[in-house]
């Protein structure tokens, strides 16, 4: 199945304008250098700054690309990537002098953003500590305390903001499983159906066909009402087909009773069925048509019983049959396949319980499926 693909939007293409704002903030050096007077130290501030903000913003393109393909930035390259931007930003003292710490609240920022959570926390710390303890040791030059405040402030919103990340790309990984199961659970479903009408029907309708071909010189008039079912029942199957593609078929526990006659009496086998309707709700009527639909199916295709019987309670449906029944008692029948695993699958659903073994006596085969509880 093809996953399905991530939107494209505003901000998948141009969620690097967020990067873009926080310039803004680079204005106060580039006015210090700016007013600097003339001169190669002038000149190395003004390419310096313009180097500064490219690289920030290229790291930052690099970071987002990154987390949108699922990988991450390698740590060596991740400290180069650092390293030469804390070196551009150091090149603009020159002609910034003190200003130029603002540049360190944007290697705090790009620190949390790329390199792994303690390495950012050291790298941080160093960063908060350079702006109150270098003035010291340069004649003119203030502590900047807000500075040092704007740095650690930096870190923890874009930490923030990381996570905020994290949890979103989580959020589509979650929906794109949801909707690779749903799919998934849709074509079982789909299929689970299909089978159990197709294989209920097309036994009926050979049956039918092998007793008209039979009837055909004995009894042509017989043979021609077998050959009249058996138009119907193709027309039935083909109408079942179409609902169930169509989302819209419903199965009963009276409707599929009626075609259990019908399908018992072509294929010469006694019926014994409920002679009178038991009132049932919607999904408990529709899980015992479905057993029946089963049962009846297994009976007339495998089991080489000559007698079937169908019992119905409130809480309760059994199909006995006096045939081969299973190799194994407990197991599926002689010939387990997709029905009984998708009668089983609807009766979880309904925390019904499925039973199949020999039926009383030890003959034959018996079906069952049961509710321990209260009326779903």
């Amino acid at each position: 199945m093809t996953e399905p693909r991530r939107s494209v939007g505003f901000g998948s293409r141009f969620g690097w304008l967020a990067a873009v704002v926080w310039l803004v903030y680079l204005g106060q050096p580039l006015g210090t250098i700016w007013k600097h007077p003339p001169g190669l130290a002038r000149d190395l501030g003004l390419v310096a700054i313009v180097a500064f903000g490219a690289g920030y913003l290229a790291l930052f393109v690099r970071l987002r690309a990154a987390i949108w393909r699922r990988r991450s930035i390698p740590p060596g390259q991740a400290a180069a990537a650092l390293g030469g931007l804390f070196a551009i930003g150091a090149l603009i003292i020159p002609s910034a002098g003190e200003d130029w710490m603002v540049t360190l609240v944007y290697v705090s920022a790009s620190a949390v953003l790329i390199l792994p959570t303690r390495a950012a926390l050291a790298v941080v710390a160093v960063l908060v500590v350079i702006p109150v303890v270098v003035p010291q040791f340069v004649p003119g030059w203030e502590p900047e305390s807000g500075v040092a405040f704007a740095v650690l402030l930096a870190a923890v919103a874009v930490f923030a903001f990381g996570r905020l990340v994290e949890r979103q790309t989580q959020l589509l990984d979650a929906q794109q499983e949801i909707h690779r199961l749903a799919v998934a659970e849709e074509r079982a479903r789909t299929a689970r159906d299909l089978h159990d009408i197709l294989g209920h029907s097309l036994t009926v309708i050979a049956v039918k066909a092998e007793l008209a071909g039979r009837l055909l010189e004995i009894d042509p008039g017989r043979a021609g009402a077998e050959v009249a079912d058996l138009e119907r029942l193709a027309r039935d199957a083909l109408a079942d087909v179409r609902s169930t593609v169509g989302a819209y078929r419903e199965i009963t526990l009276a409707t599929e009773l009626a075609s259990a006659r019908t399908a018992l009496r072509a294929a010469g086998v006694v019926a014994e069925l409920p002679t009178s309707d038991v009132e049932l709700p919607p999904a408990r009527s529709e899980l015992f048509g479905w057993a029946v639909r089963e049962g009846v199916t297994n009976v007339v295709r495998h089991s080489g019983a000559r007698r079937c019987v169908i019992r119905v309670r409130p809480d309760e449906i059994e199909v006995l049959d006096d045939g081969r029944g299973p190799l194994v008692d407990g197991a599926d029948g002689p010939h387990p396949g997709h029905g009984l695993l998708g009668l089983r699958e609807r009766a979880e659903q309904l925390d019904a319980r499925v039973v199949v073994g020999r039926g009383p006596g030890g003959r034959g085969f018996r079906l069952q499926v049961s509710f321990a509880g209260a009326l779903p």
